[in-house]
């Protein structure tokens, strides 16, 4: 597990490394954050994604690129070869289907698991690709107790939608990546200084607003997710990139915070810092929060962040 780092080596005297460094999924938050720290240090860094019309990062290019469509994943990685030629130095492959719905969707196979197997086939039939980078999720893993410390060996056991695509695409590159060396940085809940973390937005917003549903909790309190800065995530993108030379052929790593605070922890210190004060958190039976939250969205004008399978 990677906790809080101090960003990687840089190449002496401002200089930036011969090669290229593919991102796909590079108009999200970071995506966006990961094209711009990486040209600091290499000197073509590409982003694919679905729409690519407004201007990259400094130094960086966007190609328009479908990962739903085969004929687009084409052109978008002939149009790579024929301007950057055949060396990929790293892939960092951060595109994927997420919603908070919790219900199986056909666009987790079209766009994270297929999606991925047009980019990995077009790549291995086009370059020589010496890194591929999966943005994998900690959520693959089955869920721990209070207490106990999970690692990459920690059983698989992804419990909805989005972190089961996650597992079988995680299973579509160790059968299919060939020769080419592959990491599966599986990630904690990402949050930056801006927040940008829709449960926790919500919950902060729930308390804010002094909502019912603040003070009300579903399961036991003393569970929690773990989350992890977009800059360490950024940092821990770029020391893998660093060293892709060193690192075995296939390698899982978790990249978080190395302490995970607790619904309750999280609920109180939010309070404090919003309200200047804290309140008890009242545990719900699960079926009796299951059906308010299945009413909340079904009332006029309900269009709640809490759905039953959360």
């Amino acid at each position: 597990m990677v906790g809080p780092v101090t960003g990687a080596a840089r190449p002496a005297d401002g200089a930036r490394e011969r090669g290229t460094v593919l991102v796909t999924g590079c108009n999200g938050r970071i995506g966006t954050a990961v094209m711009a720290r990486l040209s600091e240090r290499f000197e073509d860094v590409v982003g694919l994604d679905r729409n690519a019309p407004t201007p990259p990062p400094p130094r960086c290019t966007r190609i328009a690129a479908d990962l739903g469509n085969e004929a687009s994943v084409e052109a978008a990685l002939d149009a790579l070869r024929a301007h950057l030629g055949t060396e990929i130095a790293a892939v960092v492959h951060l595109a994927a289907y997420y919603d908070f719905l919790g219900q199986p969707s056909p666009l987790y196979d079209a766009i994270t698991v297929e999606g991925t197997r047009r980019v990995l086939r077009g790549l291995r039939s086009r370059c020589t690709v010496r890194q591929f980078i999966f943005s994998s999720t900690m959520l693959v893993h089955r869920p721990a107790e209070p207490g106990e410390f999970i690692n990459e060996d920690w059983p698989l056991g992804a419990t909805w939608a989005y972190p089961e695509s996650k597992v079988r695409t995680e299973g579509l590159l160790r059968a299919e990546r060939d020769d080419v060396p592959l990491v599966l940085l599986r990630l904690a809940g990402v949050y930056d200084d801006g927040c940008h973390s829709p449960p926790l937005a919500h919950q902060m917003q729930r308390i804010y607003e002094r909502q019912l549903a603040a003070r009300l909790y579903s399961g036991e309190t003393s569970h929690g997710q773990a989350y992890v800065h977009l800059a360490d995530v950024v940092d821990a993108i770029e020391r893998t990139i660093e060293r892709r030379d060193r690192l075995p052929p296939e390698v899982a790593v978790l990249i978080a915070e190395a302490e995970t605070l607790s619904y309750d922890e999280l609920q109180h210190t939010f309070q404090r810092l919003l309200l200047g004060a804290s309140e008890e958190t009242v545990t719900v039976p699960r079926p009796f929060a299951k059906l308010g939250a299945w009413l909340q969205n079904r009332l006029p004008g309900g269009n709640a962040f809490v759905r039953p399978w959360m």
